[in-house]
């Protein structure tokens, strides 16, 4: 099964979402992609992973342009906010998902303030996936 996971920067919600998906179960072929692919990861989402045990710093934030001509099972974008408009995928897709989560990267105010972002839209992305992942992909 071919997952893409999509959004604007693939630098931070989408690259979370890429590697919880992935370690819900290895036989599945995630990737993750950006319309405006910022071309490095946010190290803020690498180091909350990385405090639960998946690392994601291997990752790379890719244009979606490299994906269009592939078939997909699942299309999924993870934009959130009222000021983000979701990229739309024109390729081959089975079934197109939106599971929107607020983008952590543009908090503002203390260290401690964006860290605590950071693991609420974490933690929101692993529930809401690993829920999905059970209803939509688990043994299909």
């Amino acid at each position: 099964m071919k997952v893409l996971i999509l959004c604007t920067g693939n630098s931070c919600r989408s690259q979370m979402a890429h590697g919880f998906l992935q370690s819900f179960d290895k036989d599945l072929q995630v990737f993750s992609a950006g319309t405006e692919a910022s071309g490095k990861l946010n190290a803020k989402a690498v180091q909350v992973m990385s405090e639960i045990g998946i690392d994601i710093s291997g990752h790379t934030s890719d244009s979606v342009s490299k994906y269009l001509d592939e078939k997909w099972d699942f299309v999924i974008t993870v934009c959130g906010g009222a000021n983000e408009s979701c990229p739309a995928f024109v390729g081959n897709v089975k079934n197109r998902v939106h599971i929107g989560f607020d983008d952590p990267s543009h908090a503002v105010g203390t260290d401690e303030f964006i860290m605590s972002e950071f693991h609420r839209v974490r933690d929101e992305i692993k529930e809401q996936f690993y829920q999905y992942y059970l209803e939509n992909m688990k043994g299909k």
